[in-house]
């Protein structure tokens, strides 16, 4: 590992994690027992890593350290499991049972299938 691959992660990650505080000081408030804004930052992150990854595998647009700068950086700062797993045991706390596992299921499931779409609408930019 160099030290610019080093510097790109820290970048991206810096630029994520930005957007990530933006994001969930905005959307967090909409609903009382759902954090949206944590919803939305790790699904919009497994839909980018998919579309980025899908394009870096099947193509020459990304070059190595440009995946590694959108990855392990961006999506890596912007995407968040420690805010989620917190913000799961703060609702058992609560007794939130039922958004508890609303918001576990819902964070999951929507995330795996953010990753599927992503690397399906790679193939769509060749």
């Amino acid at each position: 590992m160099s030290m610019k691959q080093l510097l790109l992660v820290f970048i991206g990650g810096g630029i994520g994690s930005l957007l990530r505080y933006l994001i969930t000081k905005t959307f967090n408030t909409y609903f009382q027992h759902f954090y949206l804004g944590t919803f939305l930052v790790n699904i919009l992150g497994c839909l980018i890593i998919g579309l980025i990854l899908g394009i870096s595998f099947r193509s020459n647009l990304l070059s190595q350290n440009q995946t590694l700068l959108l990855t392990a950086g961006f999506c890596g700062g912007f995407t968040t499991f420690s805010t989620f797993a917190l913000e799961n045991q703060t609702l058992l706390k609560s007794g939130e049972i039922l958004h508890f596992s609303f918001y576990t299921i819902a964070s999951v499931a929507v995330g795996i299938f953010a990753v599927i779409l992503g690397l399906w609408l790679s193939r769509l930019i060749q």
